[in-house]
């Protein structure tokens, strides 16, 4: 019996996806389980696996193409079976003899953006002479000209006694002239209108010396201008979500300065006893962040639409930068962890995440998200919720500043940590109080070692 080969979805979020590489040919023998493809989904390349057993009969989707979850990409059957029915009307378009699609056998990666957007980068926009002629185009010459001599002797009275220059400079003429002379290249400066008030009108152009034509091209956008970036499918998926959240959720922000002078002598006596307690800044926020987060259930939520759900345990979503945007890897119950488990799991996470294989479950179930942009210079910024969950920590970077201690000028490591918050669900006392337990943390770090 013939069995379909359906876009399947390969994550909670995904509503399409692009076929990233063919792992079986037209004719080969299927098991069930087989990995037939290679899928990018809105966070990571999937494996898709035959769901019965025979030949593939037909490939219907082209390696690069994105299909929306549901949509027919082959067929197994038997040898002989007939499939006809199946695959009418569910043909792949042809590539192109040029073959501009992805090389085959390659995973998508950040080549394969770039080398898609240089398919764009010799795209020209329309011409500006073009687009402002395209109210005229669908009119006929004959009321376009009455039109412009209409608006001529209305405007005449007007500019009586101004010559025949508009006050820019330019000669008056009417709007087909304008096109005609932007279509043969003929300078309007060049002429003499013979229309009311010394208009330039169609056939003043159509009279013109060949004197008149301007050497210089109609102007388009060159190649070089700009370039057209394809939309990835964890793009499409930031720009939607992303979108959800700036615009409906009432967002408010609480930026507050950490003292991270001891957390400094932490992390160097950490690091000294050896490569397997090494850990980063971002790796003990996270930590005093779950801890923090364990004493603030009200802070550790959801906004589900009809009920703001508070969580018992305290997962934390690690916004990782990647190549084709972010992703949000799930470091689970981070409070419960020590500080080596959470700095090794971070590493691991980030890395895979990078690589795009992560799975599923591995980037979602958050209940509380940290951004931190700290190891690119930035010393402040404001970070987007990610909903359902109710705030983010946005972390800048660590810097030394002279601050004032017992009234003594001294040097010391300083951070600034902003927290977007969503009002449905956090208050800004409420807030404020959850910063006030994470200043305790993070100025106090042995509190997090026991």
């Amino acid at each position: 019996m013939a069995t379909k080969v359906l876009m399947e979805a390969l994550s909670p979020t995904m509503e399409e996806g692009r076929l990233v590489k063919w792992l079986k040919h037209e004719g080969d023998p299927i098991k069930s389980g087989d990995v037939l493809a290679e899928v990018e989904t809105d966070k990571a390349v999937m494996e898709l696996v035959a769901r019965g057993e025979g030949v593939l009969r037909k490939q219907l989707a082209n390696e690069g193409d994105s299909s929306a979850v549901g949509t027919l990409l082959g067929v197994v059957a038997a040898p002989d079976e007939d499939i006809s029915a199946l695959v009418k009307g569910a043909e792949p378009t042809p590539v192109p003899s040029d073959n501009t699609q992805q090389p085959l056998g390659k995973p998508a990666d950040a080549g394969d953006v770039i080398a898609k957007a240089k398919e764009f980068e010799g795209v020209t926009s329309i011409p500006t002479a073009a687009r402002q002629s395209q109210g005229e185009a669908s009119t006929p010459p004959q009321e376009q000209e009455r039109r412009g001599h209409q608006r001529i002797d209305t405007s005449a009275h007007h500019a009586e006694g101004n010559g025949s220059a508009t006050p820019s400079g330019r000669p008056r003429s009417s709007p087909l002239a304008r096109r005609l002379a932007s279509e043969r290249g003929i300078d309007l400066n060049a002429l003499r209108g013979s229309g009311p008030g010394g208009r330039i009108v169609k056939r003043d152009i159509e009279q013109a010396p060949a004197a008149a034509a301007i050497a210089t091209a109609p102007r388009t956008a060159r190649v070089g201008d700009y370039r057209d970036i394809p939309l990835t499918q964890m793009r499409k998926t930031i720009a939607k979500r992303l979108g959800e959240s700036i615009g409906p959720i009432p967002t408010f922000y609480l930026t507050v300065e950490f003292d991270l002078t001891r957390v400094a002598e932490l992390r160097e006596a950490m690091i000294a006893q050896g490569a397997e307690y090494k850990v980063s800044f971002n790796d003990i926020i996270i930590k005093a962040t779950a801890t923090a987060l364990a004493q603030h259930p009200e802070v550790n939520a959801h906004w589900t639409g009809d009920a703001i759900r508070q969580f018992n345990r305290v997962h934390i979503g690690m916004a990782v930068a990647v190549e084709e945007g972010l992703i949000t890897p799930v470091i689970f119950d981070a409070n419960e962890k020590g500080l080596s488990d959470i700095a090794a799991e971070a590493r691991e996470l980030a890395g895979r995440a990078r690589e795009r294989r992560l799975k599923p479950e591995e980037y979602t179930g958050s209940t509380f998200s940290v951004s931190n942009l700290g190891m690119f210079g930035i010393d402040q910024f404001t970070a987007i919720i990610n909903p359902p969950e109710a705030g983010i920590l946005a972390i800048g970077a660590v810097e030394e500043k002279p601050v004032v201690v017992d009234g003594d000028l001294v040097i010391r490591k300083r951070l600034r940590v902003t927290m977007s918050c969503d009002h449905r669900v956090i208050d800004g006392a409420t807030g404020a109080k959850f910063l006030q337990t994470l200043r305790r943390l993070i100025e106090n770090p042995l509190m997090l070692v026991f």
